[in-house]
């Protein structure tokens, strides 16, 4: 009989299968659709930055930085994912490497454009995270769906706490690093600077393993500030808080936790991504067939997809104007079925970094997983308050109204009396 209880209990206690309800989160609509309007602001700020900057991308051959970095994004996290499907860790490493270093090349080149395409995108991100975050808390957490309109009011509204928390380890790590900036340039100094090296040394070390902590602090906890602000109700620095916390008090159960999921979710997305191809490819197939004798018009409408090039772009060129719109509009509607692709990424992303915070913080602090903020409860606060005002005013109104009416009742009685 104990044997038969344990086992229960056992099964309980092992949180890690709760993250494969991740798939079943990140495919709701309404989540899916604030992915693809963050997607599509990003394209349309990105493209117009092209436009206004006019300038090429030579090592990728694009029309612009966003366009180079964008296609570039695509083709690396496409291999990134399906290495890591196949357990191929170095296809994975290798990826990330290579996608980096175009990044950090584009800063080098174009540090203006991008610090201002970055703001742009974290803003739009923090708004369209946060509110696929707060879904997937309320959804994981109690089962309930809330709207997509309450859950964009309630990113809008902590705002600047999605805003500022990957920003404030950021400005930690440059803050102390300006002091070990600063006594390097004092080094310059003839004879009396390397001797102030020499002094200053065990703090420079001091600085540089707190910026080591924060830094990797930052790096692991980064996944865990947007849950946090959905599911506690967190400002900055509690979002920054609780994600070190978490990340030094278990960092090997945080590991298996982001890798199970990575892991999971390259499954998942290979699985979309076949899907969106075999809806592309047996539209295109019934069109053809639909197309009678040698018709050239379909491939210079629409070139055959494939499952590593969605949109098609190898094909002939269109013949006439009529066919050049046709390829247009046809265009946008694979476009919108490779956007959502990429919402359901975007969407898995948050859905599966909400339930990771719920169980570290179940772990952590022994909170339970059902425990999450939410309006009625603040709406309980505020009400419970006490108002002492008017319940002191009330008791002295009525003193002074019957010390008012004593005298008013003293002559009754004496001219009764009488």
């Amino acid at each position: 009989m104990g044997n038969e209880k344990e086992a229960p209990q056992l099964f309980e206690s092992c949180l890690f299968p709760r993250i494969f309800q991740t798939f079943r989160l990140a495919i709701q609509p309404s989540k899916l659709i604030i992915a693809l309007l963050a997607v599509a602001i990003i394209c349309s700020a990105g493209r117009i930055m092209d436009l206004i900057v006019s300038v090429a991308y030579s090592s990728q051959g694009e029309s612009g930085i966003f366009s180079g970095i964008w296609h570039a994004a695509a083709k690396h996290l496409h291999c990134a994912l399906v290495s890591l499907c196949a357990l191929d860790f170095r296809g994975v490493s290798a990826n990330i490497t290579q996608y980096a270093e175009i990044v950090g090349g584009t800063f080098k080149d174009h540090p203006i454009y991008c610090i201002i395409f970055v703001v742009v995108k974290l803003g739009v991100i923090c708004i369209a995270g946060g509110a696929i975050c707060r879904i997937a808390a309320l959804q994981f957490a109690r089962g309930e769906k809330p709207g997509l309109i309450e859950a964009l009011r309630f990113s809008t509204r902590k705002f600047t706490s999605f805003f500022t928390a990957p920003l404030a380890p950021m400005g930690i790590i440059a803050f102390m690093g300006l002091f070990v900036f600063v006594l390097g340039l004092i080094g310059n100094i003839p004879r009396v600077g390397e001797l102030l090296i020499g002094i200053f040394m065990p703090l420079a070390l001091i600085a540089a393993a707190l910026i080591s902590v924060v830094l990797i602090g930052a790096v692991a906890g980064f996944n865990l500030m947007f849950p946090a602000v959905a599911y506690d109700n967190s400002d900055c620095f509690d979002a920054i808080s609780r994600s070190f916390s978490y990340v030094y008090a278990r960092p090997w159960r945080m590991l298996f936790y982001s890798a199970l999921a990575a892991v999971y979710g390259a499954i998942c997305y290979v699985f979309v991504r076949f899907f969106a191809f075999l809806l592309l490819w047996v539209t295109h197939r019934s069109l053809q067939f639909g197309i009678l004798g040698d018709n050239k018009k379909l491939a210079a409408i629409w070139p055959t997809p494939a499952f590593a090039d969605l949109l098609s772009s190898s094909g002939s060129a269109p013949g006439n104007w009529t066919e050049l719109v046709a390829a247009f509009l046809v265009y946008l509607c694979v476009l919108a079925v490779v956007g959502l692709v990429v919402s359901f990424i975007i969407s898995y992303y948050f859905s599966a970094n909400t339930i990771i915070y719920s169980l570290m913080r179940n772990r952590v602090d022994n909170t339970a997983l059902d425990d999450v903020y939410t309006y009625s409860e603040e709406a309980k606060a505020e009400s419970a308050t006490p108002v002492p005002e008017p319940e002191e005013t009330e008791p002295e109104s009525e003193s002074e109204t019957e010390t008012q009416s004593e005298p008013e009742a003293k002559p009754d009685s004496s001219s009764s009396g009488q």
